[in-house]
């Protein structure tokens, strides 16, 4: 009967440590990897799109795609202008662009402009700089040659954010009717946007 007695207990106590570890092991540790931006945080990205054109209008118009509803209003470029265009990410009402700036080595961004000719040029600073000396993407200057290249298709802005790209480039290729700027292989999406392009 003690033999029984025991073995209960014993059977118990392994149940009750196996529970322990269990539940231990599944709690954060709080590392860098854990805090990076999850796809499912990020709720919107928004371009804000500046007229810089010489004797232009100085005007920003903000354009934010919702990650939940999918779509956004379209963004109106004239061609011939040139504009400077920066990309914030949000998780809700909170900023998560710094984020990607503090990961800069994590991310890297693609635009592919379909049905559009546009020049573009990245032109982040040291914050979103990658330590291999390519910018992430987060600010650049388009040149719009032609905004709506074939008024019978749709033109588009698809705008990719990558996580942990295993190589980047940031040169141009031809791509069907557009350009596309900016080049990765491996890594996952982290977000995409898709923006019509209008004049």
């Amino acid at each position: 009967m003690n033999n029984l007695f025991n073995t209960k207990n014993i059977i118990k106590l392994l149940a009750v440590l196996f529970i322990t570890i269990t539940v231990v092991s599944c709690q954060r540790d709080g590392s860098a990897q854990e805090d990076d931006l999850p796809q499912e945080d990020l709720t919107n990205i928004i371009l804000n799109v500046k007229d810089i054109t010489p004797g232009g209008t100085g005007a920003t118009t903000s354009y934010n795609y919702s990650m939940g509803a999918g779509g956004a209003q379209p963004i109106k470029l004239q061609d011939g202008k040139t504009y400077e265009v920066t990309a914030q990410f949000k998780n809700g009402n909170d900023d998560a662009t710094g984020e990607i700036e503090s990961a800069k080595n994590e991310h890297f961004l693609v635009f592919n402009f379909p049905n559009s000719d546009i020049t573009l040029t990245r032109t982040d600073g040291p914050n979103s700089t990658r330590g291999d000396g390519k910018r992430v993407g987060l600010k650049t200057e388009w040149v719009v040659n032609k905004a709506v290249k074939n008024p019978a298709a749709t033109s588009q802005l698809i705008f990719t954010l990558f996580h942990e790209p295993a190589t980047v480039s940031e040169a141009s290729t031809v791509s069907g009717n557009g350009i596309i700027y900016g080049t990765q292989t491996g890594g996952e999406t982290d977000a995409q946007a898709n923006y019509n392009i209008i004049n």
